[in-house]
């Protein structure tokens, strides 16, 4: 066939050449040929270096640039090299702000197909790529992949500084900057710098108070993906990482990895003041304002100040009078979640805390504390005017009121 009678099939729309397995039709013959290969499968061109196999040969010339380093493609506003025409083309755009792929269903534009493609299945909930060990689907094939490493260990990147390994190439991309302390991208409204882009966007919405990411299940929003996806698993209580030495499961890696350390006794975090060593930061944290009496949480009712966060929200509720913890036995219901915990006992009879001297158990592990004195005889309690001790506190004070 010649090259006017395929150009002439361009302005009449002619496609004279079907697929015999799914009735496709295609304007040229090496359009079907190339079509067919997805139904045989068949893979006819082999890259010499590593022996992969490609249905197309432009595929193939792509592949091979990953040996010879080539990049022919050069970008004319910043002279930046790439390996394909279509890198080149979608890099350019971050330089004219171009986005030709408009989304159907909401007027958000990507630079590029494939992003169009992952964002339309937040529209249509489909997630074709699932893991065969737990059976999760994702949206995109690089999150299934991610996924994987957590069931198989596997870290591929490795830092060149300090040989600790990753399993995904972003996080090594992150860490490495640890090492060269490098803070590229600057906040325009504070000036603050960091790190990571994800950070400056992370940053960025404590200005807008943007809150993008929403729960399908309850409708709450959050600024960042990766809080949306912990609280996601408090719906489905999928708990994907699991402790190799008692096989308890967790629903966040950073809860495995602060759970492992009660197996190993180890301490990281240590105080400057008084060398004590302590399992999570946060408890180092409020430690720390032991030594410097800082208290950062005010109550905007009685300006009264905490040093822990928890303890202001439940003391807040003395003002409010709210009651959120709710007995599911008599409906009695409390300010504090510890005090439902400990009223649910009388109903159970459960007495988790046990005397290691004698076995008795208790409700309490204030009972607990208080019984144990029986066997050692401490008495904590000094009445500073006759020096009497007692081991507990309402004694001293009884005994206190003989000297009134």
């Amino acid at each position: 066939m010649n090259s006017l009678t395929q150009h002439n099939r361009t302005h009449k729309g002619q496609k004279p050449y079907q697929c015999s397995e799914c009735k496709k039709y295609f304007k040229y013959k090496y359009c079907l040929t190339k079509h067919e290969r997805t139904h045989t499968k068949e893979k006819p061109y082999k890259c010499s270096e590593c022996q992969k196999t490609f249905s197309q040969k432009a595929s193939l010339i792509i592949h091979e640039r990953t040996h010879t380093g080539e990049k022919p493609y050069k970008c004319s506003e910043c002279q930046k090299s790439f390996s394909t025409k279509a890198s080149q083309i979608n890099h350019e755009r971050t330089h004219t702000e171009e986005k030709p792929y408009l989304c159907p269903e909401c007027p958000k534009r990507f630079i590029n197909k494939i992003y169009l493609t992952h964002h339309e299945r937040t529209h249509t909930g489909r997630k074709p790529y699932w893991c065969s060990e737990c059976h999760k689907s994702f949206s995109h094939r690089a999150s299934l992949i991610n996924h994987v490493r957590i069931h198989t260990g596997e870290k591929p990147f490795k830092c060149s500084d300090c040989q600790k390994s990753f399993s995904q190439k972003g996080t090594l991309t992150r860490h490495e900057r640890h090492h060269s302390v490098q803070k590229p991208y600057q906040c325009p409204e504070c000036q603050k710098s960091f790190i990571l882009k994800d950070h400056l966007t992370r940053h960025e919405r404590t200005h807008t108070g943007e809150n993008p990411y929403q729960c399908s299940e309850c409708q709450r929003s959050f600024n960042v993906k990766a809080n949306l996806t912990r609280h996601e698993r408090t719906h489905t209580e999928e708990k994907p990482y699991k402790c190799s030495e008692c096989q308890k499961t967790f629903c966040q890696k950073g809860n495995l990895t602060q759970h492992k350390r009660k197996h190993t006794g180890q301490k990281p975090y240590q105080c400057s003041e008084c060398q004590k060593s302590f399992r999570l930061k946060a408890n180092l944290t409020l430690h720390e304002r032991t030594h410097t009496g800082e208290k950062p949480y005010q109550c905007s009712e009685c300006h009264l100040s905490f040093s822990v966060k928890g303890t202001l929200v439940q003391h807040e509720r003395t003002h409010t009078g709210e009651k959120p913890y709710k007995c599911s036995e008599c409906q009695k219901s409390f300010s504090q979640k510890s005090q439902l915990t400990e009223h649910e006992r009388k109903h159970t009879g459960q007495k988790p805390y046990l005397c290691s001297e004698c076995q008795k158990s208790f409700r309490l592990k204030g009972y607990l504390t208080l019984h144990e004195r029986t066997h050692t005889g401490e008495k904590p309690y000094q009445c500073s005017e006759c020096q009497r001790s007692f081991s507990v506190k309402n004694s001293l004070n009884r005994h206190k009121r003989t000297h009134r």
